[in-house]
């Protein structure tokens, strides 16, 4: 295979820390990952292999627009999302070293790292050149990790580590993520700047302004082709798009924390903004803020057709992972 190519496809990693001095919620000032100098994290991001685009702040989250995708650091936890050949796993170490010498977090509370399968794993960088090499890197540096694998093999999998054990506080979040491929040609024309003449206007072409109409949105169109956003909501919540529209490899990501009960209507919304061919959706869920029961149910969509639906109860967590393909035409 030869030719331009763009590996779409993201590394997700989020850490949840904690303190052994505390059994309860109640942190001091000083244990907040934002206390962590923002030109460390840049020396961080170099480590990946990728630069800050955009910073912003909200009075719970750093928000930072990456070369390769987004970052998101709250108080107790952060989130890094790297595509192409970035090197993510290479920020684990010194995010603990940091986590524990500027905010004083001794324990790691939680470990998510995530990924759908490559469709060019031979360009990847060491440790992500296999999910076995990613899963030995994180054992080294974790203890109690699970590795998961889910959906078909030969397919579209989607591949999940995390750590089997108890949080020390327990959590009331959840995350939505889309993952979608084979784009709607037309609707990734958007995201050329020869068709497109400035980010705002991408933005609004493609209706990204319309999934929460009070977003603060921060968004960046790379030359010659390609879209990222971080937006903020009001309550403290967040999404992230990042977009690879060239038609042989097209990819786009969508991922948010707002409440459970909303993700039937925003996963409609997103997909009817981007009209993939296939996509694949992951929702996790402390065990009490999603209802297996109503799984089979809910998240049926009218021209796609649910081809996997797998379910896995974690210690703290559900998780809830369903692929779907357009029918045909």
């Amino acid at each position: 295979m030869t030719g331009h190519f763009f590996e779409g496809a993201e590394k997700l990693l989020e850490i949840w820390f904690a303190t052994s001095a505390s059994s309860t919620a109640k942190y001091l000032p000083r244990n907040d990952l934002r206390n962590i100098p923002r030109d460390i994290i840049e020396e961080v991001l170099n480590l990946v292999n990728c630069k800050v685009l955009q910073y912003a702040q909200s009075a719970t989250t750093d928000t930072y627009v990456l070369s390769e995708s987004s970052m998101f650091i709250f108080r107790t936890h952060f989130v890094l999302k790297t595509c192409g050949e970035t090197t993510l796993l290479h920020a684990v170490q010194p995010i603990l070293e940091l986590a524990r010498d500027y905010c004083d977090f001794d324990v790691v509370d939680q470990v998510f790292y995530s990924r759908r399968k490559f469709l060019r794993p031979e360009l990847q960088k060491a440790p992500h050149t296999s999910f076995d090499h990613e899963v030995a890197y994180l054992d080294s540096l974790f203890e109690g990790g699970s590795a998961y694998v889910l959906g078909r093999t030969n397919v579209d999998c989607w591949y999940l580590y995390t750590l089997d054990k108890t949080c020390v506080h327990a959590k009331t979040d959840q995350t939505l993520e889309i993952i979608m491929t084979d784009l709607d040609r037309d609707k990734m024309k958007i995201f050329y700047q020869e068709h497109t003449s400035s980010v705002a206007e991408a933005t609004k072409k493609a209706g990204i302004d319309k999934i929460f109409p009070n977003a603060r949105i921060f968004d960046y169109l790379f030359d010659p082709c390609g879209y990222s956003m971080n937006g903020l909501l009001p309550d403290g919540h967040y999404f992230t798009i990042h977009i690879t529209p060239e038609p042989d490899f097209s990819y786009v990501s969508f991922e948010t924390n707002v409440p459970y009960q909303q993700y039937n209507d925003v996963i409609r919304k997103v997909v009817a903004l981007f009209n993939p061919g296939k996509f694949t959706t992951t929702i996790f869920g402390g065990t009490a803020s999603t209802s297996l029961d109503m799984h089979r149910k809910l998240f049926l969509y009218s021209d796609y057709d649910r081809i996997d639906h797998q379910v896995v109860c974690l210690v703290d967590y559900d998780l809830i992972y369903s692929y779907y393909k357009k029918h045909p035409s």
